[in-house]
């Protein structure tokens, strides 16, 4: 075997630990992605029946995901023995900046809140994808616009526009990442 051969091996030895890794962060995603599709399909219809406990919904959604999610990561395979501290840090910035804007300048209705933070989260997700693969940028990119879309056009069936579509698609997206 020649230095260029062995090149080749290693070379081809680094695409299956890629396509590996990449398969491993889609199932774990595809997990949590049915999780949050879930909770926002129930979140959404409590908020379609009960509009005013909304916020105490949401407040009550989210530390239910927050903690299961939590709860799944640290079950995984390869988990850190530690979360690492710019992944939190990121995160506490993204939740303050949706706080700011929604709650401080934006002055956001119910309808308004109910559009911003599916789509600054699902922003987040195309984002994710440059560093992840093109699954996550395509899922956050086509959920933004069907949640636009409903924003635009459901009227007072939102809410249950935004079930379908937003945790709906969680949930068909997390299905289809865990096959992949």
């Amino acid at each position: 075997m020649d230095a260029e051969q062995a090149g080749a091996i290693l070379a081809e030895v680094d695409s299956i630990v890629a396509r590996v890794r990449q398969s491993r962060l889609y199932r774990l995603t595809g997990a949590l992605l049915v999780l949050w599709g879930a909770i926002v399909i129930a979140a959404d219809l409590v908020g379609f029946v009960w509009p005013r406990g909304s916020v105490w919904t949401w407040a009550a959604a989210n530390a239910l995901g927050a903690a299961a999610s939590f709860a799944m990561l640290r079950a995984g395979p390869d988990v850190p023995r530690r979360v690492p501290w710019r992944f939190l840090a990121a995160f506490a910035l993204f939740v303050a900046f949706g706080l700011l804007w929604s709650v401080g300048f934006g002055r956001f209705g119910p309808r308004e809140l109910d559009a911003f933070w599916p789509t600054l989260f699902l922003f987040g997700y195309a984002l994710a994808g440059l560093w992840f693969g093109a699954a996550f940028a395509a899922l956050g990119l086509g959920l933004s616009a069907l949640v636009l879309a409903g924003y635009l056009w459901s009227g007072e069936w939102f809410n249950l526009w935004l079930a379908a579509v937003n945790g709906g698609g969680f949930i068909l997206c997390g299905l289809w990442m865990r096959r992949a």
